[in-house]
């Protein structure tokens, strides 16, 4: 019975040694997608592209806001000294522009959310090419874009951003 037990001692202290050989054997790499959305060069491009793209309208809007604003204002100042059915009617008007101005600031958050999210995607698309040429180039065995801690030893954020920014996000 006592060989039998030092058998399986030895045979258990073999296996934790194996175990932990094949552990430090094991790569394992963390990206973190806020600082490749942040620094890559195609994330910049992207955002460059964006406001290109949603900045007159996104200024017209605040024009729209500015110019309601001086209305809401200036009727708030005058409403007193108006007749009731031209408080009404003005009150009215009021509430309609605001409504269509509210409808419009609507279509622009979801327009230029849905325009993000394609931007971002293809920022995304690039980086896993550029991550995954790196995993099998430098031989990891795993590697994660999110993580609640993350050893510094682990993180290769910079090497996806240097190896992303060099071939321009292609």
């Amino acid at each position: 019975m006592k060989n039998l037990s030092r058998k399986l001692f030895l045979g258990s202290v073999i296996a934790l040694a194996g175990f932990a050989a094949s552990a430090q054997e094991f790569k394992v790499g963390i990206v973190n997608l806020d600082r490749i959305f942040r620094e890559a060069n195609s994330a910049k491009a992207a955002q460059t592209k964006l406001e290109a793209e949603f900045g007159k309208r996104e200024k017209d809007l605040n024009d729209t806001a500015t110019q309601l604003k001086t209305l809401s204002d200036k009727f708030e100042r005058e409403a007193p000294t108006l007749s009731e059915s031209q408080r009404n009617v003005r009150q009215k008007q009021l509430v309609d522009q605001d409504r269509d101005f509210q409808r419009k600031r609507r279509e622009f958050q979801e327009d230029l959310n849905a325009r993000k999210n394609e931007e971002l995607q293809q920022v995304i698309e690039r980086a896993n090419k550029v991550v995954k040429a790196l995993a099998e180039s430098e031989k990891y065995d795993l590697i994660v874009q999110e993580a609640v801690y993350v050893n510094p030893k682990h993180d290769i954020t910079d090497k996806v951003l240097k190896s992303l920014n060099a071939s321009n996000g292609k």
